[in-house]
């Protein structure tokens, strides 16, 4: 699907070749176009009449116009225009254009456009078109193509807006295909060749590590978590190089567990067959490196992605095994359905060797960030206060949204044992920060940020499917990097 913006005033936009036009209507009739051209004629009459009200994603269909080149035209309330009211206003256009099933779509504004509406209005209509094809046998693919943003005053960042927002539409959409993929068509193998067929070309490099490669690294954690699997492991290392090599890289390190059945510390059977999803962070990280190959962005990005099932077989972990992590600490594994946090240590070990700038990890990790923050946002961990100040501001900036959960050492305390030097779990009070501050003890040599995405990663229900977060957030905080000059980059 593509975007273009183009400054159009809404009687020009009537004589435009468009299959379907949405337009984002103002609240009241002062605010509305005093032209005299049909369609405002019928939209000031229609708040006029109270036809069309306020409330955002209230709507009025109109069909075979006179003096309206488009068969199908929609307008809707935004109310105050913030990006929840466009959302909401495009979702509930959609819904009255998708039957049509439009090609090339207008959208037109009475009011304007900033770069945040065009993107969460964009990536609003990218969700709700968005389908699923990959194993169907008749699949029934996206009709539409292209989508023309309009307004009658339209600035160079609008433009810029659009290109970005492009990317992340297209990073998104990578995502979620992945994430949504049956574990059968997204093994650990899959996933290492999807990221080459990602990673090509001038800026990119890509490695794909085995189980001898791993061994020989002393990833004992990563191993345990594995033995058990019939799939072979993968390792996968991406690399963007966007700038000087003498610029330290942003590493993002994305959870890749492509199914979980728990291990011998098995989850029950209602919805197991979700924990496909527990590659979600893994998938986010492939998102990312799509969007970048687009934007080409001024910063050097590795992306670090530990792949495995974690299975119940013979040869798989027990509870009260000890293995040898990485950076050599011991780890007691007292519940295998921990396991995330098994494969992200020894990643985040790794991710050492880069001398990095920041390290971001992504992943499905607790059931308690979803009790705690439910699917709203995601919950960010770190005690760096630089870095958490501009992972927020990409969220909000993104509509990709976070939260800062606590990071107190006294939430470490349930993490001890008499038989290694730390257990994976530590009970079920404050679940989501003790799985962080695990984390935390394997990235003590440069900036650290744990997002557990189990939340946001995806639906259940009748809307089942991957969100494709926080692909938006993670692109809106690197862009961010790569605009700051040299030395503000060293001073965060």
């Amino acid at each position: 699907m593509n975007f273009e913006i183009q400054k159009r005033a809404l009687s020009r936009v009537i004589r435009d070749d468009l299959d379907a036009l949405i337009v984002f209507c103002p609240q009241n009739t002062e605010q509305a176009p005093d032209a005299q051209d049909p369609l405002s004629l019928v939209l000031r009459q229609a708040l006029a009449k109270g036809d069309l009200t306020p409330k955002a994603g209230s709507v009025l269909s109109l069909y075979g116009l006179a003096g309206v080149k488009s068969r199908h035209v929609v307008l809707v309330s935004t109310e105050d225009q913030t990006c929840a009211h466009i959302r909401t206003a495009v979702v509930a256009a959609w819904a009255a254009l998708k039957a049509a099933k439009p090609k090339h779509l207008g959208m037109h504004t009475v009011g304007e456009w900033t770069a945040q509406r065009l993107q969460t209005a964009a990536s609003a209509l990218a969700d709700g078109s968005y389908s699923y094809t990959a194993t169907l046998s008749k699949p029934q693919h996206r009709t539409l193509q292209q989508v023309t943003f309009s307004a009658a005053d339209v600035a160079a960042e609008h433009r810029a807006a659009m290109v970005q927002t492009q990317a992340v539409v297209s990073g998104v959409e990578l995502a979620k295909e992945w994430a949504n993929r049956p574990a059968n068509h997204a093994t650990p193998t899959h996933l290492a060749e999807a990221a080459k067929a990602i990673a090509k070309g001038r800026s990119f490099k890509c490695d794909i590590l085995g189980p001898k490669e791993v061994a020989k690294l002393g990833m004992g954690s990563f191993l345990a978590v594995a033995q058990g699997a019939a799939e072979p492991l993968r390792f996968i290392v991406m690399r963007y190089s966007g700038t000087s090599s003498a610029q330290a890289p942003v590493v993002l390190v994305g959870k890749g567990i492509t199914f979980d059945t728990g291990g011998i510390s098995m989850k029950p059977a209602p919805e197991m067959d979700e924990m496909k999803y527990d590659m979600s962070g893994a998938a986010s990280v492939l998102g990312v490196f799509k969007a970048l190959g687009q934007l080409r962005p001024a910063i050097n990005v590795v992306g670090l992605i530990p792949a495995t099932e974690n299975m119940p077989d013979g040869m798989a972990v027990k509870p009260g095994d000890v293995v040898t992590s990485m950076s050599g600490q011991t780890i007691e594994i007292l519940n295998t359905d921990a396991e995330g946090r098994l494969v992200l240590c020894d990643a985040l070990t790794y991710a050492e060797r880069f001398k990095p700038q920041a390290v971001i990890d992504i992943a499905t990790l607790t059931g308690a960030c979803v009790i705690a923050l439910g699917g709203v946002r995601s919950g960010l961990f770190t005690s760096d206060e630089a870095l958490a100040q501009h992972l927020q501001q990409a969220g909000e900036s993104s509509g990709d949204l976070c939260w800062r959960m606590p990071m107190d050492e006294a939430y470490a305390e349930g993490l001890k044992t008499r038989f290694a030097d730390v257990a994976n779990v530590a009970g079920r009070a404050a679940g989501s920060v003790t799985a962080a501050k695990f984390l935390q003890r394997f990235a003590q040599k440069y900036p650290w940020a744990h997002l557990d995405i189990a939340g946001t990663a995806w639906k259940s229900g009748a809307a089942k499917g991957a969100t494709g977060r926080p692909v938006g957030l993670l692109l809106h905080y690197l862009l961010a990097k790569a605009s700051l000059p040299v030395s503000s980059r060293r001073r965060a």
